[in-house]
Parts: C-alpha cells; sequence; structure tokens
C-alpha cells in the first residue's frame, strides 16, 4: 500500500500543499524505508512554503512603535505624550468624513493599548503582534483591539478638550519641532532599505546649583483699611537642580520603504528641539526623491531614454537591461521605431507603498542614434537600398 501510494503521488498532478500535507511527508521523511527519499523534494517545498507564509506573517504586522513615532526603548512617560500628540490630531471629530484619519486613530489606539501595559509590552517585544493576539485567546487580558475611541475615553475622560465641552487641560511647553529632507536613490525607494543619519542636537544636561522652576502666578488678596481689599499676582516656584545646553551626536535609523512617495514624512518623537521644564519637539524626516542618471520618476512610474542605433530602429531588435532588483526587462520590436517613440510595459515601475505586490509602469522613450557621417558610396547605397520605399 505504501509503494501503491508513492506511485500515486508521483502520477497526481501537482497542487498546492496545505499544512497537514507538509506534515504527513514530515512523518515519512523519518521512516527508514528507502523509497520515502522520493518525498523528500515535496518536504523541502512544504518548509519553503511555511517560511514563506512565517515571513510574509512577519511583513504583514503592524509595528506598534513605528504607529507612535518611537524607538523601542521609549520611557512609559514618552508612550504616553506621543499617544496623546497623535490622537489629537488624528481623532474623528477633528476630520470628519476622514477615512484615512479614522484608520490611523485606530491604529493608534491599539498601539497604545499594547505599549502602555507592561505585560503586553513585554510579549510583543518577544513576539510582536500575533503573540499579543494568542495571549488574548489564551485569556490574558486585553489583546489590542478594543478601539480607538475607547482608548481615548480612557486617556482622557470624556468630553476632554473640545470634544464635548469638557475643561481643557494646559498644555505642556513643548520644544520646536524641526523637518529636514532626506534625499533618497530611486534605487533605495525601489528596494527600501534602513538609512543611518548622523546629526549633532542640544540636549539638556545637570548642572551644578538649583534654579527656579514650575512657576505660577497665585492671585493673593491683602486688606489694606477697613473693607477695604488689594487683590494682586504673586509668582510662586519650586525649587529645582540646575541645567545647561549642550551639544550631542546621535545617529538616527530611517526605515525607507518600498515606494515611498516623494515627500513622504517620518515622524520621530522628541527628537526636535529640547527646552527647559517642558517636552522636546518633534522630528519629521522627509523624503525626497534623488536625481538618478537613468530612470526619472514620476509617481509610480519610471520613465527611462532607451537607445538604440539606426540599423536597429529600421531592422528590429531584442535587448534586455536589468531592473534594481535583479530581474531582466525584455524590450523588443519588430517594426520601426522612430525617434521619440512611447511604449508603456506595465507593472516595470516604481512599487506602489503599502501595497503588495502592485507596481506602476515603465515608461520608454526611444532615442535613435544616427550615423556621424556616410562616405558617398554608403550614400549610394541608402539611396539604392531605399528607392521607392516611401
Amino acid at each position: 500500500d505504501y509503494y501503491k501510494t508513492l506511485r500515486d503521488r508521483r502520477r497526481a498532478p501537482r497542487r498546492a500543499l496545505g499544512r497537514s500535507s507538509c506534515l504527513r511527508i514530515a512523518r515519512q521523511r523519518r521512516s527508514p524505508n528507502p523509497s520515502a527519499m522520493a518525498t523528500r523534494s515535496v518536504a523541502a517545498r512544504c518548509l519553503a512554503f511555511v517560511l514563506l507564509l512565517a515571513l510574509l506573517a512577519v511583513a504583514s504586522a503592524a509595528d506598534y512603535y513605528k504607529t507612535l513615532g518611537l524607538n523601542r526603548g521609549a520611557s512609559d512617560d514618552q508612550i504616553k505624550r506621543a499617544y496623546r500628540k497623535l490622537a489629537l490630531k488624528y481623532h474623528p471629530d477633528k476630520n470628519p468624513g476622514n477615512e484615512e484619519a479614522a484608520s490611523k486613530f485606530a491604529d493608534i489606539g491599539n498601539a497604545y493599548e499594547v505599549l502602555s501595559d507592561a505585560e503586553k509590552r513585554q510579549i510583543y517585544d518577544r513576539h510582536g503582534e500575533e503573540g499579543v493576539k494568542q495571549h488574548a485567546a489564551q485569556g490574558g487580558h486585553g489583546g489590542g483591539g478594543f478601539g480607538g475611541g475607547d482608548i481615548f475615553s480612557q486617556f482622557f475622560g470624556h468630553g476632554f478638550g473640545g470634544f464635548g465641552g469638557g475643561p481643557q487641560e494646559p498644555e505642556t511647553p513643548k520644544g520646536d519641532s524641526l523637518v529636514i529632507d532626506l534625499d533618497v536613490s530611486i534605487r533605495d525607494l525601489y528596494l527600501g532599505r534602513i538609512v543611518r543619519v548622523a546629526r549633532d542636537k542640544d540636549v539638556i544636561k545637570p548642572a551644578k546649583g538649583t534654579r527656579k522652576c514650575n512657576c505660577k502666578q497665585r492671585t493673593v488678596t491683602r486688606q489694606i483699611g477697613p473693607g477695604m481689599y488689594q487683590q494682586f499676582a504673586k509668582e510662586e516656584c519650586e525649587e529645582c537642580p540646575n541645567v545647561k545646553l549642550g551639544r550631542e551626536s546621535e545617529t538616527i535609523a530611517v526605515e525607507i520603504e518600498p515606494g515611498a512617495p516623494d515627500g513622504h514624512e517620518m515622524l520621530f518623537f522628541e527628537e526636535g528641539e529640547p527646552i527647559v521644564d517642558g517636552e522636546p519637539g518633534d522630528l519629521t524626516v522627509r523624503v525626497r526623491t534623488a536625481r538618478d542618471d537613468r530612470f526619472e520618476r514620476h509617481g509610480n512610474d519610471l520613465h527611462v531614454i532607451f537607445r538604440v542605433d539606426l540599423v536597429e530602429a529600421l531592422a528590429g531588435f531584442d535587448k534586455a537591461f536589468t531592473h534594481f532588483d535583479g530581474h531582466e526587462v525584455r524590450l523588443k520590436r519588430d517594426g520601426i521605431t522612430t525617434p521619440g517613440l512611447v511604449e508603456t510595459i506595465a507593472k516595470e515601475g516604481m512599487p506602489v507603498h503599502n501595497q503588495h505586490k502592485k507596481f506602476g509602469n515603465l515608461v520608454v522613450t526611444y532615442q535613435v542614434d544616427f550615423p556621424k557621417k556616410l562616405t558617398e558610396k554608403q550614400k549610394g547605397e541608402v539611396k539604392k537600398l531605399f528607392a521607392g520605399t516611401f
């Protein structure tokens, strides 16, 4: 029966292998029977299939730190401040009818729900988004799915800050935010890359002595005579350790996603200018497409000038060039190619940002190289060759 099964499997058409098929083949590989070697190539395909599924799961998983513009070493206070800023920015009441803002608001809420909980954050750091979901399915509290509105209400309370007429809490002073432009090659925008950017920044450092801080104005009433009172403002301050501004070098890792559009912005929370007794500003890195010697980018399309000589323009050609990821793009024409002829090749342009396996087009403009000069004999041959053609 075993050998019959093997014969039938060889004769049967190949089809997609599911997890159960892979498990059966894996058990057969452990069999001491020599005939089981016939299934090893199939088992290898199964292993590749499982690994591919795992890679796709990792690639599609949400990056909660990136959603909030944070690095993995962010403190609890930074997580709270990042959520506060982004939740107010993308709240549906401030963006009525904006589906993209509503989606970001929900993503921000899910990210904060996980990262603000010590247990969930530890699970996420070790096992990613899937680990958090499995933890919730096994009975763990929470689970990444309360929605942005519920988290917002828990964080701010109902009716906070203009979203229902409640009192608005005072804002913490914040340093200046910075925007820097980062020129990225078309190749890196096509493939994606981690770019490390070195910069000098101002930082607040400890200094000797103390200083006044957290000063507030308090209204004081004083009696100056029978039935006469005077009100005046009095400044009250706390005493804090002294600080000073200094310069420090640091390197930030900027993730260039495949297909990131020109002008795409990435937020680095509290990486801007510092301020005493306040929160640092933010840093925004804005992508700019660098000039390329070969290609021009127009949205998701790539434009290229392809040169052929006069013989190829008249007799046809079959050529290829290597794209950024190593695959070859074939350019073939049997008819006459006139100077300036434009040909569009589908799905050979830039990756469409955040859309898996979608690409723009490659727009090829042909230029014809003519000979610099001809002899009298060559001119005569050309005239004979094309006599009566036009």
